[in-house]
């Protein structure tokens, strides 16, 4: 074969080629950018739900310290602050930040997620990796017990003492778990939808005592239910201490980019001054053994 036919037989087999790859289907776009398109985290210009928004979600009521006033868009609070930081180091200025109401327990269901990332107190577990991401943890936790004063509950030291107590917790929490797994008391615990029926069924007297996060076992104490006291708090169960963190969509691309913004506040002191802030009353307990 002479030289140029060889070449116009290699110039055809290329446009035929190129045919082929034209006509092939190709993946349908999901609008959004991808996740190769979003790992360099690229400040204001991430794989988010509104593009140029960044959508962040939490429960009904936002409870104290960690929001103020039950308006968790106004910055004050623990989680509020920790969220506009986040925020901030994405590169979505207040203005662009979005809330969204979201149950505790839906938060961390399995499925696909409305929001870009939910801050609801949600505690960092392998259960929970089974359904969604999460962000390095932003608050090192430990779970308290509180009951009223005058109570025989008030009186344990240990966790022996709390065999015999009707215990009350929020349904899917970390509190709830504690109850289970660590005081395993000879009682049913009793389980409410949300920390508002805990807190009364305490004060009514229908539970001895409730479980919760310590800084909000010092809130309750100190300014929602005055006679009731902390009994003590529990101690970390293995090496890896507990902590609060925050809830992205399984396969999130965002997830690096949003751990990563809270591994520099941490790095930089900025958790620490916003823990200082909002959660400075919570202070060392007895710790039950």
């Amino acid at each position: 074969m002479l030289p140029a036919q060889r070449a116009l037989r290699r110039t055809a087999a290329v446009v035929v080629l190129l045919a082929a790859v034209s006509c092939a289907p190709q993946p349908e776009s999901s609008g959004k950018p991808s996740a190769s398109a979003s790992q360099g985290c690229e400040k204001g210009k991430l794989a988010t739900e509104t593009p140029g928004k960044l959508t962040v979600a939490t429960d009904q009521p936002a409870y104290e310290p960690w929001f103020k006033d039950d308006d968790p868009a106004n910055g004050k609070g623990f989680e509020s602050a920790v969220a506009y930081a986040v925020a901030e180091r994405l590169g979505y200025g207040k203005g662009k930040v979005v809330w969204q109401t979201v149950p505790f327990n839906k938060a961390f269901a399995p499925g696909d997620k409305t929001f870009d990332f939910d801050v609801n107190q949600v505690s960092i577990s392998a259960e929970r990796r089974k359904a969604v991401d999460f962000s390095s943890g932003y608050y090192d936790v430990r779970q308290a017990v509180v009951a009223l004063k005058n109570s025989e509950a008030a009186k344990a030291k240990s966790l022996a003492g709390l065999k015999g107590v009707k215990l009350g917790a929020q349904v899917g929490t970390t509190s709830l778990d504690y109850i289970n797994d660590v005081v395993r008391p000879t009682r049913a615990p009793a389980v409410y939808a949300k920390n508002d029926q805990a807190k009364s069924a305490l004060k009514n007297g229908q539970v001895d005592a409730i479980v919760v996060d310590l800084p909000t076992a010092f809130y309750i104490t100190g300014a929602e239910v005055t006679d009731a006291t902390i009994v003590g708090q529990f101690e970390h169960r293995g090496g890896t201490p507990e902590q609060f963190g925050l809830v992205l969509d399984k396969g999130s691309a965002l997830t690096s980019c949003v751990s990563g913004a809270v591994d520099a506040l941490r790095r930089d002191g900025t958790l620490g001054k916003i823990e200082q802030q909002w959660l400075s009353d919570a202070v060392d307990a007895p710790v039950l053994k």
